[in-house]
């Protein structure tokens, strides 16, 4: 053992959801298949791998109750990367997808065991001489979605170093945020919240309540704006000063106005987190994000501009507070803090695209499976 650490808010969260039901699908565990065209060095590939666990204490971390209670997050001086492979180059061309299939469905079914270090696995597949494809299998609890590009780059310059990890130089470990959370004034915050849900008595609620249902994979739905309407939103965020974020956000509370009888409405939004008086947060790997309830009460004779413009503001004026946890937050500000539909904007570095005909680089998706809950 090398460390112990605290968790940070959302990490508590996630812990809470792993323990509280151990038999169904894991919505927190997400799953990333890499295409890698080119010679490939399958030694020196999992060798990266491994000295980018040596980097990153988080990714070396394990979740335990203390005897208080207390959880917390245990850091191994050293683990063993699990690492499998599978062939597939005889497989016919047309049964190559049913069978990559039932190997990225037999990875997801495997729970990660979050008593237990690393939370990732790979699974190398190898479809030709020069064709391969990687499957991650990762926790959201050690790594966010800002930290997947940040992965996926350190693991390239380790493949062109040779593997050696002594190439790269030192990263910023994610106990420096967690230092970070412990010197924050709570009661600050607390208050600044409790001021945003002043009159607001009532939770935010869609979907009807099935108590006692078992947990399942949600079906995901998906739809692509047209390059017109994209074009549009951009255009109409630069023109009144705001961010496409708030644009969307502000589409969502109309929306859901519609959708609840009322214009007072509140839903979740995730932000980034990562605080920029750390040096090097921006290549820190971890789990920074935390989702935060918004509230959007438009004036009857407020204009959309208007609205979006207050909703904006708001926003900037608790930026200083958005570390606060989700339960902290509703025990503060009351039941009008509760919500149950969620806005992720996503917006995080992408790797560098590289040759593969230099580098086997996992930079572009050959398939990109995700279960719910996984990038943000």
């Amino acid at each position: 053992m090398a460390d112990i650490w605290p968790l940070s808010p959302l990490q508590e969260g996630l812990l809470f959801h792993a323990e509280y039901d151990d038999q169904g699908p894991d919505l927190y565990e997400g799953q990333r298949v890499l295409a890698l065209d080119g010679p490939l060095d399958t030694e020196r590939l999992r060798a990266s791998w491994e000295a980018l666990l040596a980097r990153h204490p988080i990714l070396r971390a394990s979740f335990h109750q203390r005897a208080s209670g207390e959880a917390v997050q245990v850091i191994a001086r050293h683990v063993q990367l699990p690492w499998t492979q599978a062939d597939l180059t005889g497989t016919a061309e047309a049964d190559l997808a049913a069978s990559l299939d039932r190997l990225f469905a037999g990875e997801r079914a495997r729970r990660l065991d979050v008593t237990s270090a690393p939370l990732l696995r790979l699974l190398l597949v190898r479809l030709a001489a020069d064709r391969h494809l990687l499957v991650l299998t990762s926790h959201h609890i050690v790594a966010d979605g800002w930290s997947l590009p940040v992965i996926i780059t350190e693991v390239s310059a380790l493949y062109e170093a040779g593997g050696d990890g002594r190439a790269l130089p030192p990263a910023t470990s994610y106990r420096a945020y967690l230092e970070w959370l412990r010197r924050r004034d709570g009661e600050t915050a607390r208050e600044a919240w409790r001021a945003e849900f002043a009159g607001a008595d009532e939770p935010t609620l869609v979907a009807p309540a099935h108590p006692g249902a078992a947990s399942d994979v949600p079906e995901r739905v998906s739809f692509e704006f047209t390059e017109d309407v994209t074009r549009a939103v951009s255009e109409l965020a630069r023109a009144h000063g705001l961010t496409v974020n708030t644009v969307v956000q502000g589409a969502w509370a109309l929306l859901l106005a519609r959708l609840v009888g009322r214009t007072d409405v509140v839903f979740g939004a995730t932000v980034a987190g990562r605080p920029a008086d750390i040096p090097g947060v921006e290549s820190m790997v971890g789990l920074f994000i935390n989702s935060l309830p918004v509230r959007v009460n438009p004036a009857a004779e407020q204009s959309v501009v208007a609205m979006l413009t207050d909703l904006q503001a708001r926003q900037v004026a608790l930026m200083a507070h958005q570390h606060l946890g989700l339960p902290e937050i509703r025990r503060a500000a009351g039941p009008g803090a509760v919500f149950d539909t969620l806005v992720v904007y996503e917006n995080y570095p992408r790797p560098p695209s590289r040759s593969p005909r230099r580098t086997p680089c996992p930079s572009a998706p050959g398939g990109n499976r995700r279960t719910p809950g996984t990038t943000r």
